[in-house]
């Protein structure tokens, strides 16, 4: 089963990550002869330079986007979708590094039952791969990912495979501030879309403080707010579901870092 790789990159990420994360999926088991790369806006000379050895490297399966302007990860994927090839696409984020075998255990699953999208858990470090600081294990079954989706994000976006059909019959990506997936999947999900996570980890991913400092403040909390507020409208969730998350989700976007890091490690985390 052939399928496609998704990745976008914007001028701030490092190099030196983006080359590791390229040489991961290259190293898959299962290798992908689509590999789709957004640039998000212009690029740095640096990061300009390791797309230049890749495409060298991959030939015709590296095919490099470029977008004029910096129109943001959500609308970046959506534009870098259209040009894959295949009906089973894997995510993939700049800074992360996936499992040799993270891709043919995610084909496995397609392979052997009706699904629109495959994730598994994922390993967060912040300096090595044999540092874990946290893992994070997500409901395992379709029906165990619904109710989860009510409260929490029920997939790691780095590290999911899934229909290209499904998620264009959903409206794709759509803007709403760093929950641009989880807003995806409870579409998909309203709309019939079928999900599994596999349960051991196929990715590491990196984390350190700026990712805990990026889910705070109150543009956060609004955004939240406002995707609770999508799925009480729809259905998905009771009022009183609805008022519980968004007092849960904005005590947690104003609290200080240290606060917030400590409570995604302990008790958000495994």
């Amino acid at each position: 089963m052939n399928y496609s790789v998704l990745m976008s990159v914007y001028h701030k990420e490092k190099p030196e990550f983006l080359r590791q994360s390229m040489e991961s999926i290259l190293a898959q088991t299962v290798a992908t002869d689509d590999f789709v790369l957004v640039c998000d806006g212009p690029l740095t000379i640096e990061l300009d330079n390791v797309i230049a050895f890749f495409q060298r490297r991959m030939g015709e399966i590296l095919h490099v986007v470029r977008l004029e302007k910096n129109a943001g990860l959500g609308n970046a994927l959506n534009e870098g979708i259209k040009y894959c090839k295949n009906e089973i696409v894997a995510r993939m984020d700049t800074d992360d590094i996936a499992y040799p075998d993270r891709c043919e255990k995610q084909l496995a699953i397609f392979s052997n039952r009706h699904i629109d999208i495959v994730g598994a858990a994922i390993e967060e470090f912040s300096t090595s791969t044999s540092a874990i600081e946290a893992r994070r294990i997500p409901p395992e079954t379709h029906e165990e990912i619904l109710a989860f989706a009510k409260r929490r994000n029920p997939f790691n976006h780095p590290c999911v495979m899934y229909r290209k059909s499904a998620v264009e019959a959903a409206g794709g990506y759509q803007e709403i501030f760093l929950l641009e997936d989880y807003f995806l999947w409870t579409r998909m999900l309203i709309n019939g879309s079928n999900g599994y996570n596999i349960q051991e980890p196929l990715l590491w991913m990196r984390a350190g403080k700026s990712m805990y400092k990026r889910r705070g403040g109150w543009k956060y909390a609004k955004a939240q707010i406002e995707l609770f507020k999508y799925m009480k409208d729809q259905g998905f969730i009771g009022q009183k579901e609805y008022l519980m998350s968004c007092l849960i989700r904005t005590t947690s976007a104003c609290a200080p870092n240290w606060i917030r890091e400590g409570m995604f490690k302990k008790v958000l985390r495994k």
